[in-house]
């Protein structure tokens, strides 16, 4: 019925429309029809987001492959989104493939190398159709095996990434504004005012990392301050995982993936549905 698809039109459309497109991390088989069947039921657009840790387990092949045939069976839009790469040699494999949605997360480098490393991304991204993420200010926590120490997290300054997005030419924008990867020790304390300022500088959708954890109220006030993509990654591995250790607890017997990883699947939708609804996207596909 569809193809995997770019994000542009649906986050500028999201970002109009005052609602996120959910961005859930995805593995292998099993996550990527888990998260699909929650966007059909709700009838919400999704973006499947692979970290290269991920391309690495499952073979970027095999994941291109799923997404293509989860977006032909299905009339929602769906987009591949390689979230996190690094480099531009990693996201052009993919591109040739047929990924029409990267990130290049250059903000571990200084404010020019990650300018210079973006905007080759884009040069090379936008000739294949496809939409580029980039990232200004570090995020706090673990994402694959990259740690970031919160003394080392920077907040994205609202000038400077106006200067970024012109300079670049990127589609969207991760900020930091106090969130993380992973899950949070405690409450975490957004900069709503840092980020209105972003906003009001910056026309492109922006993207909102380390959703995990965030309470709704927090979500949707960013959603309400320019937040069109909004990344899930945490708070669906942990029932995922729970349900399949409950599970083989419970029947320590059984060997067969079918029926182990029905609970785990079941437990995991549950969690996707829920964030859909917070992101406000159900009905909108």
């Amino acid at each position: 019925m569809g193809y995997v698809q770019n994000t542009k039109e649906m986050l500028i459309k999201a970002r109009k429309e005052g609602y996120a497109v959910p961005a859930f991390n995805i593995h292998n088989l099993e996550t990527i029809q888990t998260v699909i069947d929650a966007a059909v039921e709700t009838r919400s657009p999704v973006i499947l987001a692979a970290t290269p840790g991920t391309m690495k387990y499952s073979g970027r092949a095999y994941i291109q492959a799923i997404a293509e045939v989860a977006a032909k069976e299905n009339d929602i839009p769906i987009a591949l989104h390689l979230d996190h790469h690094e480099t531009i040699e990693s996201i052009e494999e993919s591109l040739e493939l047929g990924v029409k949605a990267v990130m290049i997360d250059g903000s571990h480098a200084d404010f020019e190398e990650n300018i210079k490393i973006s905007k080759a991304v884009v040069d090379k991204a936008h000739k294949y159709g496809a939409t580029v993420e980039a990232e200004l200010g570090k995020l706090v926590g673990q994402e694959d095996d990259k740690i970031v120490e919160a003394e080392d997290a920077a907040y994205t300054d609202p000038d400077v990434a106006q200067e970024f997005v012109e300079r670049t030419g990127i589609d969207s924008l991760a900020v930091a504004i106090g969130t993380g990867h992973g899950l949070y020790e405690t409450k975490p304390n957004l900069d709503f005012e840092r980020l209105e300022k972003i906003k009001n500088l910056v026309e492109i959708p922006i993207v909102l990392h380390g959703a995990s954890g965030i309470s709704k109220e927090d979500v949707q006030k960013s959603i309400s301050l320019g937040c069109a993509k909004v990344n899930i990654s945490t708070e669906l591995k942990i029932p995922f995982s729970t349900g399949l250790r409950d599970f083989m607890m419970e029947n320590p017997e059984e060997t067969d993936p079918r029926k182990y990883m029905k609970p785990a699947k079941e437990a995991m939708k549950e969690a996707a549905i829920e964030k859909i609804k917070i992101c406000m996207s159900d009905g909108k596909a």
